[in-house]
């Protein structure tokens, strides 16, 4: 299949909700603690659009994914309680979802190939992220997609689990 990825557009956010939610109630049901407390929220998405930080992945005219990437702009990471590999520019990502009807396609693996190419575009060789330390799927794809845990960061008064990819 052929995906598209592109900034997203305030005409997208009621999607991206609704993927968002939907990704909320898995975290749920897999017994995750993340995205448990009003967070991500309507408000956010919005927020990542505004600030053109937000990203969705379309198959065809359809979303199926969203993302939000900034660029060298992560306050939590500065105190992380370890050690990143890089002290050079990065780019670091947040709220990645998939849509339901998308699950098992693969495409987390691309969403992070796209946020990878976003990196080498803007002359970046160093992507990180993170996530609770109950997340175990996306613990499984930082580990098949080659990211290095780099220590622990907190958000909200919880810590998580950092992660980088150096390209």
């Amino acid at each position: 299949m052929e995906y598209t990825f592109r900034k997203a557009t305030p005409i997208d956010a009621k999607a991206i909700w609704t993927i968002l939610q939907n990704a909320i109630e898995r975290r749920k049901a897999d017994g995750s603690a993340q995205w448990q407390d009003g967070y991500p929220n309507p408000t956010v998405v919005n927020h990542d659009i505004e600030k053109e930080q937000g990203f969705v992945l379309l198959n065809g005219e359809e979303i199926v994914g969203y993302t939000s990437i900034l660029i060298n702009d992560e306050p939590a990471y500065e105190n992380i309680e370890g050690k990143w590999l890089s002290d050079a520019d990065f780019v670091v990502f947040h709220r990645v979802a998939i849509s339901a009807s998308q699950l098992g396609k693969g495409l987390s693996k691309v969403m992070l190939a796209e946020i990878e190419k976003f990196a080498l575009t803007n002359n970046i060789h160093s992507v990180r992220a993170d996530t609770n330390f109950d997340n175990m799927a996306m613990l499984k794809i930082f580990d098949r997609a080659g990211y290095h845990y780099c220590g622990e960061v907190y958000f909200r008064g919880s810590a998580r689990r950092a992660f980088e990819k150096l390209l």
